[in-house]
């Protein structure tokens, strides 16, 4: 048993385990042991609003991607096979794209000579050119766009184990389909809202290329921080423990849905 589990476990030592604890050992040790990055993170205000916008950020995208992968998700359940696989394909379609081409073609659209501003301005609707770029706007958007699959997928794949059978009852006794959407079909959807919402959630607090090209050093993910102290500053114990701060964080969000749902499903288990 031991020899058919070893490779696995010497890469998890080699990816994993060890990468993470030279993460660790870097973030206490300068010149000996010390605690001073740490004290840094939590008490000097850049580092506070790099977290609090991340966060912010973060939330902002995953409540946008819930309202609109729930729909997409639920309408994918409801139609025919040939249209469920119609619509799946559409929303995993920018999966073949690369993060930064998608970053950049995103860019092209937003930027204030770009191709909605020029529309907007071709229909007298605006005067001047809105600013929907280098900011924390333009972030989000880009940011829905790309993690929206992560939502739509842990939804639809709860949604198709919910019994048709439940709504036909809830019909038969004279709920209208909104009362039986509510009452049945909603909250046994709800494991798959909170996978997709974790998902989404978690990898938005991770972003770097989005934030980079999107927020045009004006919206500073922890990410960014991370590779700033690494680049401009050359303080490589100072991005480790702000990498482990998040670390910790993102391990605390598991720990708190683990216990609504289980860990297995919000990885995409059965």
């Amino acid at each position: 048993m031991l020899a058919l589990v070893s490779p696995a476990l010497l890469v998890i030592l080699l990816l994993i385990v060890l990468p993470v604890g030279w993460l660790a050992w870097q973030s206490v040790y300068q010149d000996g042991f010390t605690l001073e990055h740490y004290r840094r993170v939590l008490t000097e205000a850049i580092y506070w609003r790099s977290f609090a916008l991340t966060f912010e950020i973060s939330l902002a995208v995953t409540v946008i991607a819930l309202l609109l992968g729930y729909p997409v998700a639920y309408l994918a359940n409801s139609v025919p096979k040939g249209w469920s696989i119609l619509i799946l394909s559409l929303v995993v379609l920018p999966f073949w794209t690369s993060v930064l081409v998608r970053a950049y073609a995103w860019l092209a659209l937003l930027q204030r000579s770009g191709v909605i501003n020029q529309f907007l301005r071709y229909l007298d609707v605006i005067s001047e050119p809105l600013a929907l770029v280098h900011n924390t706007f333009g972030t989000v958007v880009a940011t829905v766009h790309i993690l929206l699959p992560f939502m739509v997928l842990p939804l639809y794949a709860t949604m198709q184990k919910i019994p048709g059978d439940l709504m036909q009852a809830g019909a038969s006794l004279g709920a209208s389909p909104t009362l039986t959407f509510v009452r049945v079909f909603l909250p046994l959807s709800l494991p798959g809202v909170l996978a997709g919402c974790t998902m989404v959630f978690v990898l938005c607090l991770g972003f770097y290329i989005t934030p980079e090209l999107l927020g045009g050093g004006r919206t500073v993910m922890v990410s960014m921080l991370v590779s700033r102290n690494v680049e401009l500053y050359n303080q490589f114990g100072a991005a480790s423990a702000v990498a482990v701060v998040l670390l910790l964080s993102v391990l605390l969000i598991f720990v708190v849905v683990g216990r609504f749902v289980a860990l297995d499903r919000i990885l995409g288990q059965k």
